[in-house]
């Protein structure tokens, strides 16, 4: 009976999430990214969160984890109990499989909107990219409890050097006028004029 109940609380909140992102998002494709091991057995064993998709919102694919809000474990940030989002230009998988295992960081530490992490170590081979930027997408309620979009774009060395020395409103408006926000593209130039760049250094 208690795995019946568990079950069906797992279900609701599920439901629950997937109506909340559709209405920011747009109906998600049928198919659904299901982690090799699931998230719940933890990342040690490399458990994972699952993965809902979206090609109607932008040009382009929009993936989102599909575990964390109803989470009571999450350190929740800014937005309150929140889903990882990435976008990118086709059906590039790296950034769904980045999401999908970040998940578990989500209830280890906060990640806010206007913050960056280094991915320098995970990144792929010759990708520009070097970090993620965190930006705040959507906010929601989901069962009364607050909510939201949490969006990863991947950044290169120099536009993290300058959100790091007070100049992140500038690679932000940069990424808009230049049509890369809100998309990961893994190998482009950077954003940043020249002398901006270097000034950064």
């Amino acid at each position: 009976m208690a795995d019946d109940t568990q079950d069906n609380e797992w279900q609701e909140w599920w439901d629950a999430r997937v109506v909340a992102i559709e209405k920011v998002l747009g109906k998600s494709e049928g198919m659904i990214g299901h982690a090799a091991i699931p998230f719940e057995f933890g990342p040690d064993i490399g458990g994972a969160a699952d993965i809902i998709y979206f090609k109607r919102h932008i040009p382009g694919v929009v993936t989102v984890t599909s575990e964390l809000i109803g989470h009571d474990d999450q350190i929740q940030n800014q937005l309150g109990n929140y889903e990882l989002m990435i976008c990118h230009r086709d059906g590039e998988q790296w950034g769904p499989n980045l999401i999908s295992r970040l998940a578990h960081y989500t209830l280890q530490a906060e990640l806010n909107p206007g913050e960056t992490m280094d991915i320098g170590s995970i990144k792929p081979e010759e990708a520009t990219i070097s970090a993620l930027l965190f930006f705040d997408y959507a906010r929601f309620k989901v069962k009364g409890r607050e909510a939201g979009l949490l969006l990863c774009v991947g950044i290169t060395a120099d536009e993290l050097n300058a959100c790091l020395n007070g100049r992140r409103a500038e690679v932000e408006e940069s990424l808009k006028k230049a049509g890369i926000y809100p998309f990961t593209d893994l190998y482009r130039r950077s954003v940043l004029p020249p002398s901006a760049s270097n000034a950064s250094l």
